[in-house]
């Protein structure tokens, strides 16, 4: 019996021999011990901050800690100040024998690598303005398994600068991408300061936006078709020009955050894998293996357990104002796997599609120009954003090319039509009927009907309850205090807070 269990053991561990995990870190503001005038005020050391060799220490081994945990062969790193830093990092963690570290001469923290895997060479490429220093970006080489790969380490200047400053790093970095062979693995991480879906967001930030919605990560780094639906698995793998797939999408939109920005989810810190990822050939990433890490000292409470410092003093306790991201990569061939979803209840329980999906019997209860609400018997419902082939209360059979979460709302974005069955005479049982908690997610994408609510300052009140409501013509919009009779409207869901969405004048009656 020992024998095999020996043999099985053997065999389980060489067949995860080839995987490696990758991690990118933003550790807040790691400085050294040693005044080198370039240092932000509170981190000068030996003053009335506190910043100290015991807070040092202190700071030192809580990301010892947090990097042990995190079990990473190569971990990026950003807001390092030296090689100092590094190399106490490596007393506490001697598993990692290589560390790289660049940063700008006058330049406050840097980039740097703690690595077991074999780092070949580092390039510092730089991105310079004339009023401000920022970091470089920094490319560095790994040997693993007799492969070749890139990772590209970046932090892009913050929120406190302009998109156009953004533009021009991921503009560096591409220029510097579209020089390797198509094939070349690489990987893109780092605190970019951008959230995976910046282009729907930074319009509504007029100070930011100066490049007239256009964004780095999006736009230049092409992780968005000319639709402005995401690159995804299948789609990376047409496309001409050097997109890039966010490993955002891997998660559920609720988990998708690494930094909390006065309370909400935002996801600074990215994974962009290009298509040489994805072809089945030397390295390739592990599909659903991405994910935040952030144990329970970490995160608690909806928060971020970041190193404190309180009125410019140091609290000697914390860890950083960001979580790690993680993922893993193998030397074997790339395989989609066979996915056998056939329920729209399914459907949100994926992120992406590697292999089309199958829906059987789905009756369109509700259109609106171009989109339109599918729900199967006894099921769930969910938006189809292109949706101009289907008819209102007929039953399909669907394939389902892309599926994606926007603000939050789950939606189809790609189907063709496999079968169009027949037309319905009733779908009653297909509306909701439930009115007694729509704020709850599991409504999300129902349509309700004849719902009497009255409205005032955006919201719909009804029976002692609430929810948001949004009109898609504003010209619609009626006085407060208002009575409505909503005849259907559709549960939405938007930054990350349910709402009912109304389309047009037919689907609702002014009462009073």
């Amino acid at each position: 019996m020992k024998k095999y269990l020996f043999l099985f053991t053997f065999l389980l561990s060489f067949c995860f021999a080839n995987e490696f995990k990758v991690a990118s870190y933003n550790v807040q503001n790691l400085f050294d011990l040693k005044y080198d005038k370039t240092e932000y005020k509170q981190y000068i050391p030996n003053t009335k901050s506190n910043w100290n060799k015991n807070t040092y220490n202190t700071k030192i081994k809580n990301l010892a800690k947090v990097l042990k945990d995190l079990d990473a062969n190569i971990i990026a790193l950003q807001e390092i100040e030296s090689i100092q830093v590094l190399k106490d990092l490596k007393k506490q963690l001697p598993r990692y024998k290589y560390t790289s570290l660049f940063k700008y001469k006058n330049g406050a923290v840097g980039l740097g690598f703690l690595s077991d895997i074999k780092i070949l060479h580092n390039k510092k490429i730089s991105v310079k303005f004339n009023n401000k220093i920022f970091r470089p970006i920094m490319e560095t080489t790994f040997y693993y398994e007799n492969i070749k790969f890139k990772i590209f380490n970046n932090h892009w200047p913050s929120k406190k600068a302009q998109e156009s400053y953004r533009i021009k790093y991921a503009y560096t970095l591409l220029n510097r991408i579209k020089e390797l062979p198509k094939d070349y693995d690489y990987i893109i991480l780092g605190d970019l300061n951008s959230n995976y879906d910046e282009k729907q967001t930074l319009y509504l930030n007029k100070n930011l936006d100066d490049s007239l919605n256009i964004t780095g990560i999006n736009d230049i780094l092409n992780t968005i078709n000319e639709d402005n639906t995401f690159i995804n698995k299948t789609s990376i793998k047409t496309e001409e020009k050097r997109a890039h797939y966010n490993l955002w999408l891997e998660l559920a939109y609720q988990e998708r955050f690494s930094y909390k920005y006065r309370g909400r989810n935002t996801t600074p810190d990215n994974m962009l894998l290009p298509y040489s990822l994805f072809d089945g050939k030397k390295i390739s990433y592990v599909n659903g293996s991405f994910k935040v890490f952030k144990p329970n000292y970490l995160y608690k409470n909806n928060k971020i357990n970041n190193w404190k410092v309180k009125r410019g003093v140091h609290q000697n306790k914390g860890y950083s104002d960001h979580l790690p991201i993680i993922a893993s990569f193998n030397v074997n061939a790339y395989e989609n796997e066979a996915q056998n979803v056939t329920s729209i209840k399914d459907l949100y329980k994926v992120n992406n599609i590697n292999k089309p999906l199958i829906i059987k019997d789905a009756v369109v209860i509700y259109k609106n120009d171009k989109s339109a609400i599918i729900k199967q018997k006894n099921n769930r419902a969910i938006f189809v954003y292109n949706a101009k082939n289907l008819k209102e209360f007929y039953k399909y059979d669907l394939k389902i090319f892309s599926i994606e979460s926007f603000h939050g709302l789950k939606e189809i974005k790609s189907l063709a039509i496999i079968n169009e069955k027949n037309k319905l005479d009733n779908i009653d049982e297909y509306y909701l009927n439930n009115t007694k908690d729509l704020n709850n997610i599991k409504f999300q994408n129902e349509i309700i009907k004849e719902l009497k609510v009255t409205y005032k300052k955006r919201y719909a009140y009804f029976n002692k309850n609430k929810i948001s409501i949004y009109f898609k013509n504003k010209e619609l919009i009626p006085k407060d205090n208002t009575k409505l009779l909503l005849k259907k409207a559709h549960i939405g869901y938007f930054r990350q807070k349910p709402q009912l969405v109304i389309y047009k004048k037919s689907d609702f009656e002014i009462l009073n």
